[in-house]
Order: structure tokens, then sequence, then C-alpha cells
């Protein structure tokens, strides 16, 4: 078995999932415990009371009345929202990439990664205005947030900020592995990034370093790992959703910035959407793509939407295991 962790420590799409980019990790010293800023108002609300019970801190203390009093006004004030900003979300200033960065769009473009994430619908890049990016995934991480935008600074060259939200390095959280039974294995990693990519079929020429007491006939990977690391946009009719990157694009915000470099999608029928967009989306578009007033980047700063909760610190874990069965049969 074969596993394709970089830079591990021994004991497919890039919508499923996200992590920030290399140099820009919050340090282990302050992940005793997280802050997470929540949109509340968004359905479903059972949603958010999972994560109060599974996550907070103290959760038995949580006044779930009051939790859901504040909920309730949220999603009101979305009603209010629906009708003074009506249409904001076709209104972005999205422009195209500046003409200095070409080279590296160009470099991105030809990277294996970005071949296997966006290898079906049209694709390129563009300057995508922040505010104005729809939004599926409810909460992002504070600490994370402040931890890359202090580590970014606040007035980065054009250079710079292209290669914060396109970044071609590999990631340098460990991954802790431990092998925990014959055909087990557990893998253990301080990014919500990390997941199980797929099983492959190697060729021995592909396997390197692996001493074998005899001629190898193939070699079967259960390959484990990160996601490709691209700010990622879906732009369906004058809309785009942001795709991947929600932990930048807040800490960009925050910076004042508001327009960043982006790789962004064009769907122009429902079954492009469904293959472009997170699961949660391609179940509901037209809440996305056609409501009046859709959920936006910009909402992550509005008092009156936001809640931040002290959470419990989590890791991802992740077990594999394998089956061999050992046949003579006759033909």
């Amino acid at each position: 078995m074969l596993m394709q962790i970089p830079d591990y420590q021994p004991e497919t799409r890039e919508h499923r999932a996200e992590r920030e980019p290399v140099g820009m990790r919050v340090p282990q010293s302050i992940r005793k415990g997280d802050q997470e800023v929540w949109l509340l108002g968004q359905p479903p609300l059972g949603r958010l009371l999972d994560f109060v019970r599974d996550t907070v801190v103290d959760a038995a203390a949580v006044d779930r009345a009051a939790l859901i009093d504040e909920w309730r006004a949220a999603n009101d004030y979305y009603q209010e929202l629906e009708k003074s900003e009506a249409g904001i979300a076709n209104q972005g200033t999205h422009r195209e990439l500046d003409p200095g960065l070409a080279r590296l769009a160009a470099e991105v473009r030809a990277h294996p990664h970005f071949h296997r994430c966006f290898d079906t619908l049209p694709t390129g890049f563009g300057m995508v205005e922040l505010d104005k990016l729809i939004i599926c995934q409810r909460h992002v991480t504070h600490n994370f947030v402040e931890g890359i935008k202090n580590r970014l600074g606040p007035a980065p060259d054009p250079e710079t900020l292209f290669r914060f939200c396109l970044p071609l390095e590999a990631p340098e959280t460990p991954v802790q592995i431990l092998e925990v039974g014959a055909h087990r294995y557990t893998f253990r990693c301080d990014s919500t990034d990390f997941r199980f990519h797929e099983p492959v079929m190697l060729r021995p020429e592909q396997v390197k370093g692996y001493e074998s007491f005899g001629p190898i006939a193939g070699v079967v990977g259960l390959v484990a790992g990160f996601g490709s690391n691209f700010l990622s946009a879906v732009r369906v009719g004058k809309r785009l959703m942001l795709n991947n990157g929600y932990h930048r694009a807040c800490a960009l915000r925050s910076l004042g910035i508001t327009h960043a470099p982006c790789v962004i999608q064009t769907a122009t029928r429902a079954d492009e959407v469904s293959i472009a967009v997170r699961s949660t989306v391609a179940e509901n578009p037209e809440f996305y793509f056609e409501s009046a007033r859709p959920p936006l980047v910009k909402d992550f700063f509005d008092p009156r939407i936001r809640k931040v909760f002290q959470t419990r610190r989590r890791v991802r874990q992740i077990e594999v295991h394998f089956d061999i069965k050992n046949y003579l049969i006759s033909e």
C-alpha cells in the first residue's frame, strides 16, 4: 500500500474542502481552542444547534432559547436584505487579471493540480470583488483568518497577493501516521482539508525508494493528502459563488482589500452547475443563483448576522483499511 503524504511524520476536487496556503498556518501554540464565526439566520437551524452541542466549549451552559432568538432575528434581517439589497449579487465589479500577472497565471495553469481540479468547464482567471461573492459555507475559523492576515501584511504587492490566492507550494502541516492493525492505518492532521483522495493503480517504475523481495507486478495505492489550494469561484450568469478559499477571502476583506485573483469556472446549464459546486449548492441552486439576496462574503463582517463561538480544538482523523483475498481458481 502506498500513502502519498507531503511532509509527514510517521507514527477530488477543490470544492469538497479547503486549507490555507503554505506559510500561512496558525501556530500550534494557539490551537488550544478556536473561535468559530457563524452566520446566523441561515437554514437549517438544526445544523447550528448540532454544532454548538458537539463543538462549543461548555455547550451545556449555552442558553438554546436565547441562541434561537438570535438566529430568528438574523433570519428576519436577511428578509430585510432581500428588499434593501435585492440584486446585489449581480452587481459585482469583477474584472480581468492585470496583464503583469499573466506569467504567474500561466504557471498555475500548467500545474498538475490545476489540470486535475479544472478539467471539465471553461476556466479562466480574474480579479473578483470579495464582498459580492456568494457563499454557501456558514462559518470560518477566526484564528485562521487572523493568523494568515498577520502573515500576509497590510499592503501586499500584486505578485504576493497572487501567490497568496493561488499558491503552488505543498503544505507544511505535519501528518501523523499510525499502523493500528495488519491492514489498518490512521492519519491525524490539524488541517480540516486533509482527506482521502482516491485508490490508484501504479506501475512499478512509479514507486521510488521501495525495495521489494521480488519482481513487482503492480501497486495499488490508497492516496491521502490535501486538496488544491486555489481561491476559486463558479460563474453562473452575472453571479459568482466562492467555491474555495473562504479563510483567505475573509482575511483579505478584513485588510481592506476589495478584489483578489481567482480561478473562475463558468457554468451555463444546470448539469454543469451540479459538477462544479458543492453538494449543498447543487441540491438547491435556485437559492444561490436566482434569489434576490443570497448570503455573501461581506456577511461575515455584519454584527447583526455573525456570532463568535469558543470551540474545542479538533483534528482531522482518517482511517483506511484493506482486505486481501488469495484464490486458486480453475479456468
